[in-house]
């Protein structure tokens, strides 16, 4: 695996080494100890899947503290424009996102540390992502900051994304008071 970090600190891009032949490919999605020798020894304590249709938004999403998730991300089928934004109040970057196509092509993958706000826009119809969560879901210590925030002026790629009830109501960025 070929571990890159991102002008986001502990945000890292993850490259696998994929195997491919006339039968198709392999690849190891995840190595503890690949990940412990890029400095990230980290404990998975669940893993999450969704299918989600061509122009779907999910995000801006994070849990505070003590529910707080370190999430690693990729896609199995479709492709995604998968976002995470630094909302951790003393960092230099705070407020500043990176983004990245995620692809069943590619098969790239992104760990998001805590601290962070996630979410991705759908770039294709019967698209299944996957991530695998350090800390468990705790519906008390959600949070969401509104996707299409004026002052992150994030650029989804998508017109007229299909959101969540949820995702409608997120907070503005300004608004935000950092736990982190």
């Amino acid at each position: 695996m070929e571990f890159e970090e991102t002008y986001l600190k502990g945000l890292f891009v993850i490259k696998p080494k994929v195997f491919a032949d006339a039968r198709g490919y392999f690849f190891e999605s995840y190595s503890a100890q690949s990940f412990k020798a890029a400095g990230l020894n980290l404990n998975f304590v669940q893993d999450n899947q969704s299918l989600s249709q061509k122009g779907v938004l999910r995000g801006l999403h994070f849990q505070n503290n003590p529910f707080a998730q370190g999430k690693l991300v990729r896609v199995i089928t479709g492709a995604v424009l998968d976002v995470a934004v630094d909302i951790r109040k003393d960092s230099a970057t705070y407020g500043k996102w990176f983004s990245l196509e995620l692809n069943e092509e590619n098969k790239a993958m992104m760990y998001i540390p805590e601290g962070f706000a996630h979410g991705f826009a759908t770039l294709r119809d019967n698209t299944i992502f996957s991530y695998k969560c350090t800390n468990v879901y705790n519906k008390a210590s959600e949070d969401c900051i509104v996707w299409n925030d004026k002052d992150l002026a994030i650029d989804w790629k998508i017109e007229a994304p299909l959101l969540s009830e949820k995702d409608l109501m997120g907070k503005a960025f300004k608004d935000y008071i950092s736990l982190f």
